[in-house]
């Protein structure tokens, strides 16, 4: 990429932020090494088209180099481009939808898949067990499965959370605490099933 010649550029997100608003070509380039698989693996949850995902990435980072001039001082890079990511793609299946006639519901979802394959567990109880979890968090509504997906597989905290779903912090404590109320209640039962039909077996 030739917008700018490239100059040395520090790691830190936020002073990569900087140079790419003063129009740093390379801290450009490496905020998009940085968070292009990031935000490709949360657009798939969202669709599994991944011409469509990529299309909005390439969008979303084309539109943060135009608009460079007007980007606030401190952000949070991350939370900021999950969340740019989020209504790129949420614009893209809207049109998709009119396009199609398709239902809104049929495109637009959110779904969590866990990212080490079962399949490379080698301990068969390990195995059972993430193969379990992920279909229980499965069966959790959809924002509560987003919710589970930005807090302990993106690491964001709340406010971050918040920011990137466009809801209030509360909002995200509640879907929070429900989905991992679910998650152990769901768990005792089916834990308590499978212990009976040991018993009985």
């Amino acid at each position: 990429m030739n917008i700018l010649n490239k100059n040395p550029v520090v790691l830190d997100e936020l002073d990569l932020w900087q140079q790419l608003k003063y129009g740093n070509s390379g801290a450009f380039e490496k905020l998009m090494e940085i968070y292009g698989r990031p935000l490709f693996a949360y657009g798939l949850k969202y669709s599994h088209d991944s011409a469509l995902v990529k299309a909005c990435i390439q969008a979303l980072f084309l539109d943060l180099w135009q608009k460079r001039d007007t980007l606030n001082d401190t952000v949070v890079v991350k939370a900021y481009l999950l969340a740019s990511l989020r209504r790129q793609i949420h614009r893209a299946l809207e049109n998709k939808r009119w396009q199609s006639g398709t239902p809104l519901d049929c495109v637009d979802h959110f779904s969590v898949e866990f990212s080490v394959q079962e399949s490379l567990v080698e301990d068969e109880t390990a195995r059972n067990v993430v193969y379990r979890l992920k279909s229980l968090i499965g069966q959790l509504p959809k924002r509560q499965q987003e919710v589970v997906y930005l807090k302990f597989f993106q690491e964001l905290n709340r406010d971050h959370i918040s920011e990137v779903m466009s809801i209030a912090p509360q909002s995200v404590s509640n879907l929070l605490q429900a989905a991992i109320k679910q998650l152990k209640t769901r768990w005792k039962a089916e834990f308590f099933v499978v212990s009976l039909v040991h018993l009985l077996g």
